[in-house]
């Protein structure tokens, strides 16, 4: 009995595959692609650079600015409570804090 559901699931499977790539289409790319990519954002440059460096970035720093803070305090309040300070956490979020405050002064001369 098992072994026949074994085999209708396989068929079903095998069944499925075959349709699958008989109406799958290949698709060719006409003319020169990288030209068209770096067309598109040599024209969106710098509307992609003004919302990156005006919105993105300076919500990444608020997020990762609470998250330092909150991470800080509980830290604190774990080593009054059991007389050990846990470090990492709140390293990890202030590294990352300095790398998002100082990212828009060089990432966009590893982008161009």
């Amino acid at each position: 009995m098992m072994k026949n559901n074994i085999k209708k699931i396989l068929l079903c499977i095998a069944v499925v595959t075959v349709i699958l790539s008989v109406f799958t289409v290949t698709a060719f790319a006409a003319g020169d692609v990288a030209g068209a990519i770096k067309g598109t954002w040599t024209a969106a440059q710098g509307q992609i650079k003004d919302v990156v460096n005006n919105v993105v970035f300076p919500a990444v720093d608020l997020i990762l600015a609470v998250l330092f803070f909150v991470k800080l305090g509980t830290a604190y309040f774990d080593y009054r409570k059991h007389g050990q300070f846990e470090f990492t956490a709140p390293a990890i979020l202030f590294a990352c804090l300095l790398f998002t405050l100082t990212a828009p002064l060089y990432i966009w001369t590893i982008l161009s």
